[in-house]
């Protein structure tokens, strides 16, 4: 089967960065911005942007631990667009996550 080039390149992925922060997230509720940022190839502010999106939707809290924040996703919340607006984010992160790496509390969550 032979690959066939796009006129707009082969640059595109599945996943949004605001899918991936949360993704990220998700796997370590502790990491830091920058962390997030080198995992997934966007800037530290590009994080801060979507990290502050993700919180104004109500997909994480974000919680002042000393000098660092923990997030705290809430697997309940619908997807956003209206063809998956049926499915929970939990969905989705289920799909990328072993469910022993979702904290506990997110996964009693999710359950109820």
């Amino acid at each position: 089967m032979s690959r066939t080039s796009s006129p707009r390149g082969d640059q595109w992925t599945f996943l949004t960065n605001h899918a991936r922060v949360l993704i990220a997230l998700a796997r370590d509720p502790e990491a830091r911005g920058r962390d997030v940022a080198a995992a997934i190839g966007i800037t530290e502010r590009a994080v801060q942007l979507i990290v502050a999106d993700l919180e104004a939707a109500g997909y994480l809290t974000r919680e002042r631990v000393g000098r660092r924040n923990r997030y705290t996703i809430d697997p309940t919340v619908a997807l956003r667009h209206p063809s998956e607006a049926d499915h929970p984010v939990g969905d989705l992160l289920a799909t990328f996550l072993h469910r022993e790496d979702i904290p506990a509390d997110d996964r009693e969550r999710a359950a109820s």
